[in-house]
């Protein structure tokens, strides 16, 4: 049975299983061992997602994108936690835990799991956010509490910015593209990279990915100031 020390993170958010795994895992590590991140400083793109998240609700299928299976939004914005995640047929102190865009009803009693995007310009990433998207499936068909769901479709919604209508003498609008793409479910490969998240995140410190900014501000501090 894994042991976590007193300040690591027990719950794994499905974002992590995308930016931070395909970011620096020496920067990974600290942050689940040690509640150590790097702030961010990302303007307008919390409101710009509430906005496209509220801007669904209610909605069917054809009236987001006519190539989303048919059905209707039933929640947006919510929490999900999984039960205790296994690797290897083995219990472990991690479960899923995290905040999905919008959850849609079939008529088939399955359900949808969308994630909305605002994009500078619109593409398929539907293989980069899979870990994502199969993450909230897991915890809705697994929950540590309540029913599970049955998840049947994954897929991204993602609206670009096309041009600026409007002028000065009114409000100014922006026009956006809409587009679906969807995701093949794939629970396997999930639970691969649960398991390699986990080994790496309960692992000896890893090398810092050759790229990384925040360990080169870092190296690059304490050559010039020392250790202060």
């Amino acid at each position: 049975m894994i042991e976590l020390s007193r300040n690591a993170r027990a719950n794994i958010s499905p974002s992590d299983l995308t930016f931070s795994w395909n970011g620096c895992h020496r920067c990974l590590w600290l942050y689940y061992n040690e509640q150590i991140k790097a702030p961010l400083f990302m303007p307008l793109v919390s409101e710009i997602a509430e906005m496209q998240e509220v801007s669904c609700i209610g909605k069917t299928s054809a009236e987001l994108h006519p190539d989303i299976p048919e059905g209707k939004v039933l929640n947006h914005g919510g929490f999900v936690m999984s039960k205790p995640i296994e690797v290897d047929g083995a219990p472990t102190p991690f479960a899923i835990k995290g905040k999905y865009d919008l959850v849609m009803e079939f008529p088939d009693g399955t359900y949808g799991v969308i994630d909305c995007k605002f994009q500078a310009r619109a593409s398929d990433k539907g293989q980069f956010y899979s870990p994502q998207l199969e993450a909230y499936a897991f915890a809705l068909e697994n929950p540590a509490k309540g029913e599970p769901k049955k998840i049947s479709s994954l897929g991204l919604l993602v609206w670009s910015p096309v041009k600026i209508r409007g002028n000065s003498s009114g409000n100014f609008g922006m026009e956006l593209s809409c587009n679906w793409y969807p995701i093949k479910r794939d629970p396997q490969a999930l639970q691969d990279r649960l398991a390699e998240f986990i080994g790496v995140v309960t692992g000896d410190v890893p090398e810092s990915k050759a790229n990384c900014d925040q360990c080169k501000y870092i190296a690059s501090r304490r050559e010039i100031l020392g250790n202060g």
